[in-house]
């Protein structure tokens, strides 16, 4: 560990490890955009609408994933910064015995309410068979989409950033191989996206476990390790759910979205649903970048190196804020054509192309809110991680949108989360500063 986690390169150490993270991030968001592409390409405005209103369900699944995913990882990189590698075996073995337990859970219950979880999430009569096609498969799989997200982040805690990067790349390439396969070729439609992505899913696992076979020294699958003590469980559920709060809260808030959106018509959420998709590539460079510092973090943390980690915050706040205007400008300028690459209707490319503007213009104040957040979870700083968790997306933006509808209409639907990030940021700031008074 000390060979990579090096304090006096710490820049590049951080770079080796959040680069690999950016790219599989990237790649992950390619296969989505493959979904919403061939998906788009039927010209099909309540199919496109249908696929939209199950994005909450896949975020919601990997929401449930990240709290033994993010948790887990957050307490192992503080684990083996104090050197305890026996810890952090037990820890990764627990992490995925529970999650596979929390997915057939929820495959149970989703599969037994579909019917009104499905029109909870905005779907009418004319979408409610698109969706439920590509829901019922993701419900399904389940199991699998949630265990993906366990060691992909529990890998990068002993170094392998590399690693999680290929295994997220390998299911990002079958997805793509079988959508065009599986949505046209066989006329599965909606169903056929959904069958690709859990597939995708599948092999990531598996490589996973491979891996961990072949390569690993400090996470283990044995069913013999899988135990923890109660103040380890507690570590990891309060880094963790903190962690899904954001994923559960992003789904809720395109919940809410929606139904505001509703009475405008199934353009606006067919339009919305390739917008956020689109946004998605600034957000995920920035949850890369942001996620890939956290094994460094917390390795800091648990060394006890305080002087680094605060040389480390400064330089990723300067990073993230200059790479988030960058983002913002180019999501901007080419609003249009991005819409345009999507769909061929011009009154639906002029709608997305404003959405999307505003989704992008708070983008710097939504890296300073991702950044500390992964900041307090990776030193297990459960209340401010908690705070921030159902801030931008959740309490804050749900006030923010409520006030903006009011005041503006159809135009305050499209604002609110571009007021939300600005509130956020100031908090998160706040919450920084006080931390380290504290500290």
């Amino acid at each position: 560990m000390e060979t990579l986690f090096d304090s006096k390169h710490l820049y590049r150490s951080y770079f080796q490890l959040a680069f690999p993270m950016v790219l599989g991030l990237v790649v992950t968001l390619v296969y989505n955009l493959a979904d919403t592409f061939f998906i788009a390409r039927t010209n099909d405005t309540n199919l496109i609408a249908g696929v939209s209103l199950c994005a909450p369900v896949f975020t919601a699944l990997m929401a449930f994933g990240n709290i033994f995913g993010q948790g887990g990882s957050s307490l192992i990189s503080r684990l083996l910064g104090g050197q305890d590698e026996q810890g952090a075996k037990r820890v990764s073995a627990f992490c995925f015995y529970i999650a596979l337990a929390t997915g057939v859970v929820l495959a149970v219950l989703m599969s037994a309410f579909s019917h009104p979880l499905l029109l909870l999430l905005g779907a009418d009569a004319d979408t409610l068979p698109h969706a439920f096609a590509y829901y019922i498969v993701l419900a399904v799989g389940a199991p699998i989409i949630v265990l993906s997200f366990i060691h992909s982040n529990l890998v990068r805690c002993e170094g392998m950033a590399a690693e999680s990067m290929i295994g997220t790349i390998l299911g990002a390439v079958i997805n793509i191989i079988l959508d065009p396969i599986l949505i046209s070729v066989a006329g599965m439609g909606a169903m056929g996206a959904a069958v690709a992505t859990v597939i995708g899913y599948l092999c990531s696992v598996l490589y996973f476990l491979w891996l961990l076979h072949q390569k690993s020294r400090c996470l283990s699958v044995r069913p013999s390790l899988c135990r923890v003590s109660g103040r380890e469980l507690r570590q990891i559920l309060g880094v963790g759910v903190t962690a899904a709060l954001s994923n559960l809260m992003q789904s809720l808030c395109v919940i809410v979205v929606n139904q505001f959106l509703l009475p405008y018509g199934n353009d606006k959420i067919a339009a919305m649903g390739i917008v956020l998709k689109i946004n998605m590539i600034a957000q995920l460079v920035l949850i890369g970048f942001s996620f890939g510092g956290v094994p460094l973090f917390g390795y800091l943390y648990g060394a006890r190196r305080r002087a680094e980690m605060k040389k480390l915050v400064r330089f990723c706040l300067g990073f993230l804020t200059a790479l988030s205007l960058a983002l913002t400008a180019v999501l901007c300028l080419l609003a249009s054509p991005l819409m345009g690459a999507f769909v061929k209707d011009a009154a639906m490319i002029a709608t997305g192309a404003e959405m999307l503007r505003w989704q992008a213009v708070s983008t710097v104040f939504a890296g300073i809110v991702l950044l500390l957040t992964v900041l307090f979870q990776a030193t297990g700083k459960v209340g401010p991680a908690f705070v921030l968790s159902i801030s931008r997306q959740g309490v804050v933006f749900v006030a923010a949108l409520l006030v903006c509808v009011r005041l503006f209409g159809y135009n305050g639907v499209l604002m609110g989360q571009a007021a939300a990030d600005v509130c956020s940021a100031l908090l998160a700031l706040g919450l920084l500063a006080g931390s380290g008074k504290r500290a």
